[in-house]
């Protein structure tokens, strides 16, 4: 997509491929370095932030596209099929992708049945070749789904969501009333590779997702969300932080669930006429002082100053889409817009967000029976940390029936970089 406000072509798709094999269903993607490998204990400074390693959520293969010949036609240079990511790591279905100070490394969300555990893996830096395994001594671990770090208290956090054959058909309603999806924050040593810690965040806070830690590596907390409370159809957030020696966690926002007319209403939410947030991603400004969080179910992207870690003020608010709201956007004000505000990337300066409205198809499906027309959007963030839609930026991706799911940026982003120096 071209970015540039500049250019005649700012806010449209300006290059696609389309991938040799079908049934990948792409979700997260990283770049291969950042500024981790400059770290002094494991430096790497001849590597350059050029590749895109872009894993296939549904068929566990993954794409390695180079950016730097033309970064408008990323080159294809490279694929690892799920054999050989199977026989080297015993894992399946690889998700997020983070560059790290020794190797890159991977998520991946269960194991070659589908089953627990998921985990982590990683790949060279160099050949992009699975290294394997990450654990060394998992210890109560089992779900799996987000994974980030502290790298000057040489700590990595770990997520849960489910394993494939619990997320793979949609969301089960038998499992979601049973809190049986994940709920749990792991603490490791990041050198060791050992289990230290299990945080329970509750089991009715249930799919603890995306992890934010602070981008000031001399600060040691960060931010979780949990899709929805059983209890009351909530979404929460949870501030993680290290007291003393033992790391804690505590819920620090609460977005209720929104009353709704059941006849809008998609099957599974009829029965409480009511729209749960459903949030399904964070984000968190590179200064470390606003979060933005997506409720993917309600149509909104709220803003949240958290200068304050454990005690943030909501600072802005934008709508699109929504199960029930259907908000439209400015440059197509008679539209009424399905999906909601999904995955988020904020821009280095913390100005910018991107995001998109598809979460994973058999989920979207559920909660948006008549299809996910997708969007990409822009929302601007101004110093009071309010935010605003762009009212020129609005990328259509209806005609040709693709879902945009997450966002990179040229040059890196808010969420795909850590840092060893403050």
């Amino acid at each position: 997509m071209d970015l540039d406000p500049g250019s005649p072509a700012y806010g449209t798709v300006v290059n696609v491929h389309d991938l040799p094999v079908a049934g990948d269903e792409l979700h997260h993607f990283g770049w291969n370095v950042c500024s981790a490998a400059l770290c002094p204990y494991a430096p790497h400074p001849h590597v350059e932030r050029r590749y895109l390693i872009v894993p296939g959520l549904r068929s566990s293969r993954i794409y390695v596209f180079d950016t730097k010949p033309d970064p408008l036609r990323p080159v294809l240079v490279k694929t690892i099929e799920p054999e050989t990511i199977l026989d080297r790591t015993g894992y399946s279905r690889p998700h997020t992708v983070h560059c790290g100070t020794d190797a890159i490394y991977v998520s991946a969300l269960g194991n070659a049945e589908g089953d627990a555990p998921g985990g982590v893996f990683m790949l060279d830096h160099d050949t992009f070749e699975p290294l394997g395994r990450w654990e060394v001594d998992r210890g109560p671990q089992r779900l799996h789904y987000d994974f980030w770090w502290h790298l000057g208290h040489d700590t990595m956090i770990t997520s849960e969501w489910g394993t494939p054959n619990m997320i793979e058909a949609g969301p089960d309603l038998e499992l979601l009333l049973g809190r049986q999806y994940g709920h749990r924050l792991h603490v490791w040593d990041l050198r060791k590779r050992v289990h230290l810690q299990e945080i329970d965040l509750g089991d009715q806070y249930q799919m603890a997702l995306e992890l934010r830690p602070a981008h000031d590596p001399t600060r040691t907390h960060g931010f979780v969300n949990t899709v929805i409370s059983v209890e009351d159809l909530s979404a929460n957030i949870f501030t993680w932080w290290l007291d003393g020696g033992t790391w804690r966690a505590e819920k620090v926002i609460t977005i209720p669930a929104e009353p709704a007319d059941p006849a809008v209403l998609p099957e599974p939410l009829k029965q409480f006429g009511a729209v749960p947030p459903l949030v399904s991603d964070i984000a968190l400004t590179l200064d470390d002082r606003i979060l933005l969080v997506s409720a993917w179910g309600t149509g909104e992207l709220l803003a949240f100053d958290v200068s304050d870690p454990r005690n943030p003020k909501q600072t802005g608010s934008a709508r699109l889409g929504g199960i029930a709201a259907r908000a439209a956007h400015p440059k197509a004000p008679g539209r009424p817009l399905n999906g909601g505000p999904q995955m988020v990337e904020a821009s280095r300066d913390g100005r910018r967000a991107y995001f998109t409205n598809s979460l994973y198809r058999s989920w979207d499906e559920v909660f948006y029976p008549d299809g996910i027309s997708s969007w990409l959007v822009k929302v601007d963030i101004a110093e009071d940390g309010s935010i605003a839609l762009d009212p020129d930026f609005f990328v259509d991706f209806s005609a040709d029936g693709r879902r945009a799911h997450q966002v990179r940026l040229q040059g890196g982003d808010a969420s795909s970089d850590s840092y060893c120096f403050p």
